[in-house]
């Protein structure tokens, strides 16, 4: 069984016990999250698809931390203007792992 969320402006497929890394999420570690935006559910043999969300349908998990993603570096260059600038950036993210999908 899986299912295809919602969140962070983007939609990520997933499945019970997935460990999953969303955009920054305003919760703790060991918080329980919940999901109610499904676009589509997948239960062995039968697919339900949402328009736009699966009604009674939800994910639940689970906060397993917060942090950073390794840094990116920035780059910017003009030919023959003595130009460049180097930026570095760490997308933050929260690690979370996917304790169950609810049908109603």
């Amino acid at each position: 069984m899986y299912a295809v969320i919602e969140t962070c402006g983007k939609q990520y497929k997933v499945a019970e016990g997935d460990v999953v890394f969303f955009e920054k999420l305003n919760q703790e570690a060991g918080d329980k999250v919940k999901f109610d935006k499904v676009v589509l559910v997948s239960n062995d043999d039968k697919v339900e698809v949402g328009a736009p969300y699966v009604k009674g349908v939800s994910v639940e998990g689970e906060v397993v931390a917060n942090g950073k993603a390794k840094k990116v570096l920035v780059y910017k260059y003009k030919a023959k203007k003595n130009y460049r600038r180097t930026q570095g950036h760490r997308q933050p993210y929260t690690k979370v792992e996917i304790k169950s999908i609810k049908m109603a």
